[in-house]
């Protein structure tokens, strides 16, 4: 019983799955040959109803029971012989259909219905995003932008300016020029709308502001959709994630990323070929981030490869640093077509010190005062005399990550910032970043303090040492830098996902499965120690040992790939779901009952009916009773608990992490409380009834357990919990470590693109990995 997994078993109702979007061939074969494996299931249960009735019918007469007995070893054989073809024909009838949902076209309502819920998830998500970043308080900062500026010395990284505003051609001299603030987000976008293709391309240095205009772009662009019918729906993903061997067109990429990053696309009605049809036909606008973090031959066939993806109608944002970018440029030997490209102008001193002055109070006092005026006045780069007080701070202020460093760690109550215009404390302007760099953590921690208010987003959860902080999130940084890159291609990656953690780690060695393993035996030994067992010594020691060996023999076998899994999904609400849910039960229940005729039956004939007819009905019953429970409702529930809803809010890490935990939580307790009333009533019903309930139903839970843990494709959890364990254990990471990362993504240290965590700036990665001391 326990080698057959609920995750395993569809009974016929998966023939005929609910396909989203489905046309009219799909719609008229549900109401045609789509009913015949129901009329089959009919059939076969009218059938099996009346042979027993034929079975069981001569009781009554004076040879009736050898007569039954007789009558009931035929009718065994002839179901069992029945039960093969019925299973051909499900089996045929499931891959059938899925064929044909394959080749199935997405109607035109399922495409609007799930562009106008993408476009609702993507909105949620940054503009809570855009707010923890703190973007427009008080106002974005006002970074210039332009596009490059084209020289005989410097290599072309922008096609031809016909090809991206047809208006080029009849500007003097027929070259594209091109102006644009970080602070007028509008007239950025109503310039982007205007261009051919709507394609562009962010570049600048480290901390300039790329993804902070990326997603200026999209919250502006989603805001001013109802304005523009029929526009594409902006999407940000980390492009270091895009495998161009596994998925050399963008839109399978995109397919793929959208499903695992928005469950509520998978929900009855959308699905895979709805979200393929938005990738394929222009209905998405993809904000690519971060090209930069891929080695640079998989820049270069990147670039490649979205030359090869994009139609005359796709659209496009890329982001990259200038140099790399110009590097992929020139070993591709192409440009992206029809793509503007801007690049950030160095913020002048006068404009650093009013956004300093407006995030401060309107009276900062004397020192802030004098502060400001210095920055002011400070010299142009390359004219600035050696030992000027503001040097270093004009320098260091002239990238939004600098602005930012300032505001985080000296822009909060009794702070003096006269440090910042003292030549001898801060001779140069890497100095002085390095200084607000090793402060930023203690200093919001310090000035942040614990809330328990769901309104105030900025505020952690719980209060943390700022040395352990420290060290943890250097711990990170450096593992993330030193830990082998996306498909093997180059080390480190920027993206923090907690369901890699086990396998970067490799924390789950063959001493922690042999580990593992052993619970399921010892809890099984420890049940028949303290209970004892109504099956009596010889016989029950054994069995329990079995069933924990056979728990711990497939946890051992399935805990190899825990770390290889992506986390899962589930939604507990019954609210509105109740159909859903009796649906499927019923058709577990079908399928359950099907098999547990089948297995009582055989149960039937493998008894010697000798001794009476009695014992091997109970038998039969016993088995096809645990059988419905143990498989029928326990599938039932699972399959209906992974089936995602309709819901508006979006992933996030903490919610995707909290989703697969409860889907592994759930399977487990649902395989172990079916699985331990089936075993539970079969050895009630063979034995002492009160007893063996008892004694069954605990051995059943134990051994259902194992088998939950083990079932379906989704044991992210899992392997989190081993590594943290073994992690916190030479502390190097909290035991909570996922509660830790939300709170340091409330305080500013972390930001989240959809399930993945990032350090906020790449610089302060890089700071922590390479002031992070390794333990011996």
């Amino acid at each position: 019983m326990i080698g057959l997994q609920p995750g395993r078993l569809r009974p016929f109702v998966d023939v005929v799955p609910v396909v989203a979007g489905e046309g009219p061939r799909m719609a008229g074969m549900r109401n045609g040959r789509a009913w015949w494996p129901w009329l089959v299931l009919l059939a076969a249960v009218a059938g099996v109803l009346v042979l027993a009735a034929v079975t069981f019918a001569p009781l009554t007469g004076k040879d009736g029971l050898q007569v039954s007995a007789n009558r009931a070893q035929l009718t065994g054989g002839f179901v069992l012989a029945a039960a093969v073809p019925l299973i051909s024909v499900w089996w045929w009838a499931r891959r059938r259909t899925r064929e044909l949902a394959a080749r199935a076209v997405p109607a035109p309502d399922a495409l609007t219905s799930a562009k106008e819920l993408l476009a609702e998830l993507v909105a949620e998500q940054w503009k809570d995003e855009a707010r923890l970043r703190s973007l427009d308080d008080p106002d974005p900062i006002p970074v210039r932008w332009r596009t490059p500026a084209s020289s005989e010395h410097t290599p072309a990284i922008m096609d031809h300016p016909a090809l991206i505003d047809p208006t080029a051609a009849s500007t003097p001299g027929g070259g594209l020029w091109w102006t644009a603030s970080s602070a007028d987000i509008a007239a950025l976008t109503t310039r982007f709308r205007r261009t051919r293709r709507r394609r562009l391309v962010i570049l600048g240095g480290p901390g300039a502001g790329k993804t902070t205009l990326a997603v200026q772009l999209l919250l502006h662009l989603l805001a001013t959709r109802p304005q523009h019918p029929g526009e594409p729906v902006p999407v940000l993903l980390p492009i270091a994630g895009w495998d161009t061997e596994r998925h050399p067109r963008l839109h399978d990429w995109l397919t793929e990323r959208l499903l695992a990053d928005y469950p509520a696309l998978r929900a009855p009605g959308l699905g895979e070929d709805v979200v393929r049809a938005l990738a394929a036909r222009g209905h998405l606008l993809p904000v690519l981030d971060g090209m930069d973090e891929l080695p640079l031959p998989a820049q270069a066939a990147v670039i490649g490869a979205l030359n090869r993806s994009l139609g005359g109608e796709d659209q496009l944002i890329l982001t990259s640093r200038t140099a790399e970018f110009t590097q992929a440029v020139t070993q591709a030997g192409d440009v992206i077509t029809s793509a503007a490209v801007l690049e950030p102008r160095p913020l002048d001193p006068v404009a650093a010190a009013d956004h300093l002055e407006t995030c401060l109070p309107p009276a900062p006092g004397p020192t802030w005062q004098h502060t400001l005026t210095s920055l002011r006045h400070a010299p142009p780069p390359g004219q600035r005399p050696p030992g000027h007080p503001a040097a270093a701070l004009a320098e260091v202020t002239q990238t939004p990550l600098g602005l930012w460093l300032l505001r985080a760690v000296y822009l909060t109550p009794r702070t003096d910032p006269s440090p910042l215009t003292d030549p001898a404390r801060f001779p140069t302007a890497d100095a002085l970043k390095a200084h607000l760099l090793d402060q930023l953590v203690p200093a919001l921690i310090t000035t942040r303090p614990p809330s328990g208010n769901p309104a105030d987003p900025f505020r952690p959860r719980r209060r943390h040492d700022p040395a352990k902080a420290r060290r943890w999130l250097g711990y990170l940084a450096h593992h993330l830098t030193h830990q082998p890159g996306p498909a093997g291609t180059g080390t480190g990656t920027r993206d923090l996902a907690w369901w890699r953690l086990a396998a970067t780690t490799r924390t789950i060695t063959p001493t922690t499965r042999i580990t593992l393993a052993l619970l399921p035996t010892a809890g099984e030994l420890t049940v028949e120690l303290a209970l004892g067992s109504p099956l009596g010594l010889a016989f029950g020691l054994p069995f329990g040992l079995v069933l924990g060996l056979m728990g711990g023999l497939f946890i051992f076998a399935t805990a190899r790939t825990w770390a290889q899994d992506r986390p899962g999904y589930a939604n507990l609400r019954v609210r509105q779901r109740t159909t859903e849910l009796l649906r499927e039960l019923a058709a577990r229940l079908v399928g359950g009952l099907v098999l547990g005729l089948a297995v009582g039956l055989a149960a039937m004939l493998g008894t010697d009916l000798a001794g009476g007819l009695a014992t091997p009905v109970k038998d039969g019953l016993a088995g096809a009773l645990a059988t419905v429970l143990a498989f029928g409702l326990a599938d039932g529930l699972t399959q209906w608990a992974q089936t995602p809803a309709h819901t508006r809010h979006a992933q996030t890490p903490m919610g995707n992490w909290h989703a697969d935990r409860t889907l592994n939580l759930f399977r487990a307790a649902n395989s172990g409380l079916m699985t331990g009333l089936g075993v539970g009533l079969t050895v009630g019903l063979l034995y002492e009834p009160a007893a063996g309930l008892g004694f069954g139903s605990t051995l059943g839970l134990l051994a259902g357990l194992a088998v939950g843990i083990t079932d379906g494709e989704h044991r992210a959890w899992l392997a989190y919990l081993v590594a943290t364990y073994q992690l916190a254990r030479t502390r190097r990471l909290p035991r909570r470590l996922m509660p830790f990362l939300d709170d340091c993504h409330r305080l500013g240290l972390l930001r989240a693109v959809g399930p993945i965590y990032q350090f906020r700036h790449a610089e302060l990665h890089d700071h922590l990995a390479a002031t992070y001391p390794p333990p011996a």
